[in-house]
């Protein structure tokens, strides 16, 4: 691992972002060491997905295998999935309460653990939604990770309606942030119509452009597509700032997030804006050490050529960026959704894996 810069000199990116600009910095993992360090950088947030608890505790997997093995007394009937779950929550709740001193100092807008639900309930609404109320309980600062398909629209809703934060995830387009933040409205306005709270619930939507640019490539290969390799590089920072600049302009009370990063303009072109960042913290670590500028470019624009050339050339890209160029029932076969959610789902069955060996050990 690279060294860690001292954020309180003005030479770290990172904390020199955070002292002048609204964008916030989140930690895209729940590991407990990066999660510290990166809270030292500056970070407010973090986040839980399967592979990134999976990862977790493959990291930490001499501290996760005795508290397994109790686990399993605790729980004497309980298969492989309802024991790895149970980590997750762990490991998420252990994660929340290091963020607990941003959440009280921002009032609930930050300091909070996204965990995630069960990529293998993705097409029963009313299962996540159960799901996302009884993840909302396990901290005051969780915020529960739905996806952005046309059965996750309905649960976003719902849950929103029954005071979940929420943050938006498999989300890759504008058309699929816009839905999803259209989706969380309408579940603020059904509680401040029956006279409950709808005060600040920090929810986020997530737009993937990291995964947007890996599903970008892919087609331009199927495709036989030949373009400056550079100009795909842009794609998903260009759906970044478009959805930014909707959510502006449509006056959403959910915030954009930046996920999934493939090149520092996930983080340095989205500067300035009132907006969440999330890199690795491998990422966040480079960008100190590299001691990247730091400018506000939220409000500059993708090069025109570059743009122009990825909206005429590339039919995928010209999809993921207009707000119309998906429907809802589009957005289950959209390549990047099917990718990720089939990853997820395999992270699932790793993490499975892992707690079979603790229970079996191989003979």
């Amino acid at each position: 691992m690279s060294r860690t810069l001292d954020t309180s000199t003005p030479t770290a990116p990172l904390a020199d972002a955070a002292n002048r600009f609204p964008t916030v910095l989140w930690n895209d993992s729940a590991d407990p060491v990066e999660l510290e360090q990166s809270i030292a950088f500056g970070a407010v947030g973090a986040t839980c997905n399967p592979v990134i608890a999976l990862a977790a505790v493959r990291a930490h997997l001499d501290e996760w295998h005795p508290r397994i093995a109790e686990l399993a007394q605790e729980y004497p009937t309980a298969g492989e999935s309802f024991l790895g779950w149970k980590v997750v929550e762990e490991l998420s709740i252990a994660a929340a309460r290091l963020l607990e001193p941003a959440f009280e100092a921002s009032g609930g807008r930050d300091g909070r653990l996204s965990i995630q639900t069960d990529p293998r309930l993705h097409r029963d609404a009313e299962a996540l939604v159960e799901q996302a109320v009884r993840f909302s309980s396990l901290a005051p600062n969780i915020i529960v990770k739905i996806p952005a398909t046309s059965v996750g629209l309905v649960a976003i809703e719902e849950a929103t309606y029954r005071g979940v934060s929420i943050n938006v995830t498999v989300s890759f387009t504008v058309a699929q942030a816009v839905a999803a933040a259209e989706a969380i409205e309408r579940g603020l306005d059904r509680r401040a119509a029956d006279g409950l709270v709808t005060g600040e619930m920090g929810s986020v939507v997530t737009l993937m452009g990291g995964r947007l640019d890996d599903w970008v490539k892919a087609s331009v290969v199927r495709q036989r597509v030949l373009i400056d390799p550079g100009y795909l590089e842009w794609a998903g920072v260009a759906a970044l700032k478009k959805a930014y600049h909707e959510f502006v302009a449509r006056g959403f009370r959910s915030r954009l997030l930046s996920a999934a990063f493939r090149n520092h303009m996930h983080w340095s072109e989205l500067q300035g804006g009132n907006l969440v960042v999330s890199p690795p913290f491998d990422w966040q670590v480079r960008i100190n050490d590299n001691l990247l500028p730091v400018e506000s470019r939220i409000d500059v624009p993708v090069p025109a050529h570059i743009l122009d050339t990825l909206l005429e050339r590339v039919p995928e890209f010209r999809r993921a960026y207009e707000v119309d160029g998906l429907t809802p029932a589009e957005f289950d076969t959209f390549g990047a959704t099917v990718r990720t959610l089939r990853q997820f789902l395999e992270a699932d069955e790793q993490l499975d894996h892992v707690v079979r060996d603790i229970l079996l050990p191989p003979a």
